[in-house]
């Protein structure tokens, strides 16, 4: 089945000659409009974030966005490609959704990403075999890091004799404090086993969604505290972005540049309990 090309770029309306920091920008200016918990249209709201999401996980990694360079520059001679356009038919893809993905034959819907992502960018899963293992990423926003939540996944797999095969739903659980890079097992869901061996096991590997204010650091958050010069001379108490909701930071008088303020207990689950801490540092 042909991938659909994705245009990044004109994802987060940017040029092909976009600096690292024009992207980082433009990745910011749009996630504040369209994160869930911001976004006038919830549902519409999610969907743009999670485009915008595999846009900078690509365009923001200096080595993949040379890898995309090189594939964009090509992709219309790419057999493997949908050669409808960047977006396919007017935006949409066709027969599934835009956020499933492709591995060996398997569709996942409802990870975040792409088939596109999936199929150059995360590394696929093993081949097909006897009790294979199947692998794909899932997108966690850092809300549901916190917080936990439960996500739909659903996996079609194809038939031996190449018929529409079956679908399966499950509801995946992820735990509160899951970090970048883990994977959550649902056990015996990868391919078959034969010859009355058991199934391989489906693996989710977890991909901590970029937010618009904070970049993670373990389990504390960052924040970049834009200070005018006078309110660094003066001091001043100003109201921050918080997983929680606001929060109020005092500024002392006498700041510097680089200055690092903490506020205890606002970051991310510790392994060992309780949490990170949100430091914000003036620009």
């Amino acid at each position: 089945m042909a991938v659909k090309f994705q245009d990044y770029y004109a994802t987060l309306g940017l040029a092909r000659t976009a600096t690292a920091e024009e992207i980082k920008l433009g990745f910011r200016k749009l996630a504040r409009v369209h994160h869930p918990d911001v976004a006038k249209d919830k549902v519409a709201g999610e969907a743009k974030f999670k485009e915008i999401n595999e846009a900078y996980e690509v365009l923001g990694d200096p080595e993949k966005r040379r890898r995309y360079d090189e594939l964009g520059e090509k992709w219309r001679d790419d057999p493997g490609l949908d050669q409808h356009g960047p977006f396919g038919d007017g935006g949409q893809t066709t027969g599934r959704s835009r956020e499933s993905s492709t591995y060996g034959g398997f569709e996942y819907d409802g990870t975040g990403f792409s088939d596109f992502f999936e199929s150059f960018f995360s590394g696929g899963a093993q081949a097909p075999g006897v009790g294979a293992d199947a692998d794909a990423d899932i997108l966690v926003t850092l809300e549901e890091s916190l917080r936990g939540a439960s996500r739909k996944i659903t996996l079609r797999r194809p038939a031996a004799n190449g018929s529409a095969g079956r679908t399966d739903s499950y509801q995946v659980r992820i735990p509160p404090g899951i970090r970048e890079g883990q994977r959550i097992r649902l056990a015996g869901q990868g391919d078959p086993g034969r010859g009355g061996s058991g199934a391989g096991d489906l693996f989710l590997r977890v991909r901590l969604a970029r937010h618009p204010y904070f970049n993670v650091e373990g389990s504390d958050l960052a924040f970049d505290l834009n200070l005018a010069p006078w309110e660094a001379v003066l001091g001043v108490q100003v109201n921050i972005p918080a997983l929680d909701g606001g929060t109020a930071l005092r500024v002392p008088a006498g700041s510097a540049a680089g200055l690092r303020l903490r506020l205890r207990g606002l970051g991310l689950p510790r392994e060992g309990g309780g949490r990170g801490d949100l430091f914000a540092t003036g620009r």
